[in-house]
């Protein structure tokens, strides 16, 4: 690693300004990213602002949301009896997320955040219609993921839940994993409910997570698997790597849709 200052601000205002005031600082969450990051000399920030004890986790259910604060961890998720009753398909995705470790340590907030292509909780939030809460503002899932590892967050600005709208009348996650990693080769979550039918697919497109629109539209008229079987992706703009061609992920992206179409009934 480089040398850095270590910051660790006692309230999330403090946080705030730490970062404004400092261009190069970055923010630690979970730092199961962000750690590798530091080690691998890929990143060189000048100072490193920890949120661990600001009092951002927590689970929250309303009648009309399901709020997660943005330092929750995965496992809590995971575990949570309310996120199981309000959206199983949520609660599943975060089981699979990694490793025990990283489950103990990552963070919904960092996840989403970092925006890599191949992560799971990206795809929850686009179909799930989520909101991004920060310290500034309110984002739509649809505005929020706008490139590989880009986001719509501003350099003094962090997340601080994260808030899906409820009754969510289905929802399910089917996810090939790369099995060393185990992050997503391709994942596919879908979901109906307030914000209509959403099919959204991660680890497969370049530009990071995306909808699939034709499929959004064949399961609003019928909720089914053979709905989407008949739909083919185009391999174009889809990753290729060692791990699998473009046409390898535009294949598995229908596979997984359909057996998450399944899982959800």
């Amino acid at each position: 690693m480089y040398d850095f200052a270590y910051q660790k601000p006692g309230s999330l205002a403090d946080a705030v300004k730490l970062l404004a005031a400092d261009a190069e600082a970055k923010v630690l969450a979970g730092g199961q990213t962000f750690i590798p990051v530091l080690k691998q000399r890929l990143n060189k920030p000048s100072a490193v602002v920890d949120l661990a004890g600001l009092g951002l986790s927590g689970i929250t259910v309303t009648a009309n949301a399901l709020t997660i604060g943005a330092t929750t961890t995965h496992a809590t998720v995971a575990r949570s009896a309310e996120v199981k009753k309000a959206i199983p398909g949520l609660a599943l995705l975060a089981s699979w997320i990694g490793d025990n470790q990283v489950r103990h340590r990552g963070t919904i907030g960092g996840s989403l955040a970092n925006n890599d292509p191949s992560a799971c909780y990206p795809a929850a939030a686009l179909a799930l219609g989520a909101t991004i809460k920060t310290n500034k503002r309110a984002i739509k899932a649809d505005d929020f993921f706008q490139g590989m590892f880009t986001t719509a967050l501003e350099p003094d600005e962090i997340i601080t839940a994260v808030e899906f709208p409820l009754p969510v009348a289905k929802s399910a996650y089917e996810k090939f994993r790369q099995p060393a990693s185990r992050y997503a080769l391709v994942g596919v979550f879908v979901a109906k409910g307030p914000e209509g039918v959403r099919v959204a697919v991660t680890g497969a497109g370049q530009g990071g997570v995306f909808r699939v629109p034709e499929m959004e539209a064949a399961l609003a008229k019928n909720w089914s698997p053979e709905a989407v079987a008949g739909i083919k992706i185009s391999p174009e703009g889809l990753n290729g790597d060692i791990h699998g061609s473009a046409a390898y992920r535009a294949h598995l992206i229908s596979v997984m849709a359909r057996r998450a179409v399944a899982a959800a009934g």
